[in-house]
């Protein structure tokens, strides 16, 4: 490739990454590809609203498209009806094979706090209809918010049926907090098997994507809101640590730098595969292989009614303590015999979040904020372990890290952040429970509340002590650890009611959903009531 060449093709790939609302492209760019099936086989998305914008998303995935090597030009459209006689805007955008066909197209001058309708079409092909909205603006009076919260779907442990269920929920959005792939094999499942070994290189976590992406009901959840978004391990590697490698797939402990070439291209794929802003792509892809930071941690105001927090704690967490024969990924470990444990350096959330994050709390009373709600990959509360030795903890959450779980719920308090809601997942449990000033002291107060939620199929091997594990930490009030779904939690200005939905069965793709339980908290109330 000579040199005007490669200029172009690096001004093609910034307007890629720039979502490129409004590129003009010749006539000739819309007949590029012979189109043989529908490219349209992912679905759409939405995702990053902000009270004037919001990013559309699709990912051209065919036969016709894989093979294609130059650029596929898309149209765009959005409205106010589904059956687009009321158009808003439009434009056209490239999907490219150095993103896997993806496009990212950020739309801005949109009302506040509207429900719009987006389409893509590449020649006489039409995409799904999505459904998608604004969110009101920071100092807008609100009502009401329901939001979903959801984690973990291994394709190989269950059906995502529990996906068709939320459609039902009337939501303003969805928090996803993790594990929306899994990078294993999966070749001893009874149900299905994802196929394809280890997800290692960056066509391997593509081809995983496309997979999940594949299935109808999750995709008819994506086309039905928009989502935000973060990640945990198995969009990388299990149980994986900053740059330490995790303890799933090729791992090579004498050969670092193999791991930072696959979180890489896990990076990427993950990017291409979520409706993001391509801000998060702080020194662009090329940054991405040199080790650069992809920034996902946000905030995003719903008026005045909720400040969402997303945190990112994979990407800058300190390695875990105290493994068992000094292995890599995580281990349940006896605090006592960890000299690490209590050092205050340690971080799970790297301390250039950590200082963002505590800025943010710090400038939370002036925004006047009703709820202010922290989504993040796992349990914040302390959770103990019976041994013959006394307890263990494990260290791959927020136990192992207490230092910096006390930075934290410190933060909280000095700040008189107001009403404080931390969502989690990662444990495949249900665990709901008030979050403690000090988890050593059970008369310590309480700081806010915790709804820490099951998985969408992935399994759990602890039910069998569930009720001990209740009774070793009281400041938990409920804990199921059986049954898989998600929870909706209803935001208003006078209380929050959070609505645990499970699944009869994830073995089943007719299964039915209930209501396993129910809690409300009153503002100005850390305290949760069963209802």
């Amino acid at each position: 490739m000579n040199n005007i060449e490669s200029m172009k093709r690096r001004q093609l790939l910034h307007l890629l990454c720039a979502g490129a609302p409004s590129l003009w492209l010749p006539h000739r760019a819309w007949s590029q590809v012979r189109l043989l099936d529908s490219p349209f086989t992912l679905g759409v998305a939405s995702g990053s609203p902000s009270s004037d914008s919001v990013v559309l998303w699709t990912r051209l995935h065919s036969r016709s498209v894989l093979s294609a090597r130059e650029p596929i030009a898309l149209r765009w459209e959005l409205a106010h009806n589904e059956h687009f006689t009321r158009p808003v805007q439009s434009g056209q955008t490239l999907a490219d094979s150095q993103l896997a066909h993806a496009v990212h197209v950020e739309v801005n001058g949109l009302d506040s706090d509207r429900w719009y309708y987006y389409r893509f079409m590449v020649g006489d092909a039409v995409s799904p209809v999505g459904r998608t909205r604004t969110f009101p603006k920071p100092d807008a009076v609100v009502d009401r918010l329901r939001l979903a919260y959801a984690s973990c779907q291994k394709w190989e442990d269950g059906y995502f049926t529990a996906w068709r269920h939320m459609r039902d929920e009337n939501l303003d959005a969805v928090m996803f907090l993790g594990d929306y792939i899994y990078e294993y094999p999966g070749t001893g499942s009874k149900l299905r098997t994802p196929g394809g070994g280890w997800a290692v290189s960056l066509d391997d976590y593509r081809w995983r994507y496309a997979q999940y992406r594949g299935d109808a009901d999750l995709q008819a959840m994506h086309a039905a809101c928009p989502w935000l978004l973060t990640w945990d391990d198995h969009e990388v590697q299990n149980d994986y640590a900053g740059l330490q490698a995790g303890n799933s797939g090729a791992f090579d402990p004498a050969n670092p730098a193999n791991f930072a070439t696959r979180r890489a291209a896990a990076y990427q794929a993950w990017y291409e595969h979520m409706p993001v802003r391509s801000s998060v792509l702080l020194q662009g892809l090329a940054g991405l292989q040199l080790g650069a930071e992809m920034r996902i941690y946000q905030r995003l105001e719903y008026g005045r009614l909720a400040s969402l927090y997303l945190l990112d704690a994979r990407q800058y967490k300190d390695p875990q303590a105290c493994n068992k024969g000094d292995a890599v990924g995580s281990s349940r470990v006896n605090p006592g015999t960890c000299a690490p444990w209590q050092d205050p350096r340690r971080s799970l959330l790297g301390q250039q979040q950590e200082r963002w994050l505590y800025q943010e709390f710090a400038s939370a009373r002036s925004r006047q904020t009703r709820w202010n709600v922290i989504g993040q990959q796992t349990l914040l509360g302390e959770r103990r372990f019976r041994t013959a030795a006394g307890y263990s903890l494990w260290n791959d959450g927020w136990d192992g890290y207490s230092a910096a779980r006390s930075r934290l719920t410190d933060s909280l308090r000095q700040q008189q952040v107001a009403n404080p809601v931390v969502l989690g997942g990662d444990v495949h449990e249900n665990w709901v429970g008030h979050v403690k000033a000090d988890y050593a002291d059970p008369a310590s107060a309480s700081v806010g509340v915790e709804f820490c939620g099951t998985s969408i199929t992935s399994r759990t091997g602890g039910a069998a002590k569930t009720a001990e594990i209740l009774t070793d930490n009281p400041h938990f009030v409920f804990a199921d650890a059986q049954r898989k779904g998600y929870g909706v939690v209803e935001f208003t200005p006078d209380q929050l009611a959070t609505t645990l939905r499970v699944v009869d069965d994830v073995m089943r793709q007719d299964t039915r959903i209930a209501t396993l339980a129910r809690f409300t908290v009153q503002a100005g109330r850390p305290v949760l009531e069963r209802s």
